[in-house]
């Protein structure tokens, strides 16, 4: 009998376990957008992986499936001359500008690279950042950066 009561009250602790982190889960995935939907993800890694494993990824699907309504790439140091260089990132870049996402390089990183010319042919706009990024940080919407 003993046992029988043990089996049924572990059984109750799993399944009320899994009711709850079922119910966060759900809950987390229909959790509204928060008012402010403009993201600007800044890339400065010079590491290949980091940009397509994670920095690409995140913002094509942020402006893709709608998690924000502006979204921009500012490409920053390293990743200028990385980008300048990979034709794989090139074309995921003109994926990004095709779905809407805006494409900034900072100009005085580009310049010190010389890949200004090359970051304009793909779309991007190269142009001083720190005015703009201080904007941005100062503003009311998500800057995030790898």
């Amino acid at each position: 009998m003993k046992r029988s009561s043990f089996f049924m009250i572990a059984l109750l602790c799993v399944a009320a376990f899994a009711v709850v982190t079922t119910s966060r889960g759900h809950l987390w995935a229909e959790q509204e957008s928060p008012t402010s939907s403009r993201l600007a993800v800044v890339w400065t890694s010079g590491d290949r992986d980091v940009g397509l494993k994670m920095v690409f990824m995140y913002t094509l699907n942020a402006k893709s499936r709608g998690w924000f309504d502006e979204v921009t790439l500012i490409v920053w140091g390293p990743s200028s001359k990385l980008l300048s260089e990979d034709a794989e990132l090139q074309a995921q870049v003109t994926m990004m500008k095709n779905v809407g996402i805006e494409l900034a390089a900072c100009k005085a990183c580009a310049d010190s690279y010389g890949v200004s010319g090359q970051l304009e042919d793909l779309g991007v706009e190269v142009k001083y950042m720190g005015v703009p990024l201080t904007g941005m940080l100062k503003g009311d919407g998500v800057t995030v950066t790898f």
